[in-house]
């Protein structure tokens, strides 16, 4: 049975893959950085794409290898991170960049976006995860942590915790464009997902369901994209 926590993630999931998947189509080697356990990683290389995780985490990378053996897939894992991936990778090695929930905790977002444009074929597809900060702003609010929301909104790491950086779809579509990407969708994910309560998707039959549905159908409405707790970027 799916704990109310997996049902959450299936919207994200969603979300992310009705918009990657089309990307993948034709593409050769795919990249995921900060791939930790695969969770990406092994879908996509079960479409026939080598796919190879940069990750730091020792522990992640053998999860990520016995999740790839009982999937029948291959995927290489190499340790490292953003600042040492050249090394790992080379230039215009990748057709596909997967960078999810990387960005926020690098110390300078617009060199990491550099570093992955190098690493990146001329014409590749870069799939950017970033925390979206308006949503932060109201999560803070809604607790009571008024002068941690009201720092927030104009501090973009402000709060501090593992979230580090948080973006507004602006502020990420800049870093692109300054690093020389040219944005070709973006997508508010987890939109209601963070505010509807778990007993709901525990207790009420087809929950899950229509709320992957509404989070699907919402994604690319810009109205909405202010409440998205993160934002899915894609830049050639």
């Amino acid at each position: 049975m799916e704990r109310p926590s997996e049902r959450r993630s299936a919207a994200r999931t969603s979300v992310v893959w009705q918009a990657l998947r089309p990307a993948l189509d034709g593409a050769g080697d795919v990249l995921d950085i900060g791939g930790g356990t695969g969770g990406f990683a092994v879908r996509v290389a079960e479409l026939g794409h080598p796919v190879t995780v940069v990750d730091p985490s020792p522990d992640a990378l053998a999860a990520l290898a016995r999740r790839a053996r009982e999937s029948g897939v291959m995927v290489a894992g190499q340790q490292g991170d953003l600042s040492t991936l050249l090394d790992v990778s080379g230039p215009d090695s990748a057709d596909v960049v997967l960078c999810h929930g990387v960005l926020e905790v690098v110390d300078d977002p617009a060199a990491a976006l550099a570093t992955i444009r190098a690493v990146l074929r001329p014409g590749g597809t870069l799939s950017l995860l970033v925390a979206q900060r308006h949503a932060a702003v109201v999560a803070r609010a809604m607790a009571g942590h008024f002068a941690q929301a009201r720092a927030l909104l104009d501090d973009p790491a402000a709060g501090g915790g593992r979230s580090g950086h948080r973006f507004t779809d602006v502020e990420v579509s800049d870093l692109l464009t300054s690093a020389g990407f040219e944005v070709t969708s973006v997508h508010g994910v987890r939109i209601f997902a963070d505010l509807v309560p778990g007993s709901l998707l525990d207790l009420e039959p087809g929950a899950t369901a229509a709320l992957v549905e509404l989070e699907e159908t919402v994604s690319e409405r810009p109205e909405f994209r202010p409440l998205a707790t993160q934002l899915h970027v894609l830049a050639r």
